[in-house]
């Protein structure tokens, strides 16, 4: 299966914003520091998001993301596919031309676990995944540990401007 950062990456950002967005709008800002993801990169895929309709994005002070329904009606499967990532374990894409323009002798193996992994990961939205007390865990974690990241940078700054 070819499912790249790219997928896992929104897959977790989307997730995150499930997880925070319910009063409040998220920054991408917020997200990238909890999640240890690039800032470039989250707005990259914020944009395939927003373009999906999965997030709606807010402007001004007090803004970010949030989710444009309910996290039961959003499958990760639809995650995926919103940011151009296809969940294939063929070598041919699915295409059924993998030797010699025609199907390979495995060809409906691959497919068949393809239609598994999709149904699958259809079957699972990001309120199922809301319900997880591994999930909760996890996110409490990374809250903390956002916040050390936070209040160690704004020490370091105040430390800068003292010296300065």
């Amino acid at each position: 299966m070819r499912l790249t950062t790219k997928g896992r990456y929104a897959v977790t950002a989307m997730l995150d914003l499930a997880i925070h967005s319910q009063a409040v709008p998220v920054t991408l800002t917020d997200i990238a520091t909890r999640q240890t993801i690039s800032l470039s990169y989250l707005e990259q895929l914020f944009a395939r998001l927003r373009r999906s309709g999965m997030v709606t994005g807010i402007r001004g002070p007090g803004g970010g993301y949030k989710l444009s329904r309910e996290a039961k009606d959003i499958n990760v499967a639809d995650i995926i596919a919103a940011v151009d990532e296809q969940i294939d374990s063929t070598k041919c894409g699915g295409k059924g031309d993998c030797q010699n323009n025609q199907a390979c002798l495995t060809h409906e193996l691959w497919m068949g676990l393809s239609d598994q992994i999709r149904n699958y990961l259809q079957g699972i939205s990001l309120g199922d995944l809301l319900q997880k007390s591994s999930v909760k865990e996890v996110a409490k974690r990374q809250e903390g540990d956002a916040k050390k990241i936070i209040d160690e940078t704004l020490r370091y700054r105040e430390t800068r401007l003292e010296n300065a």
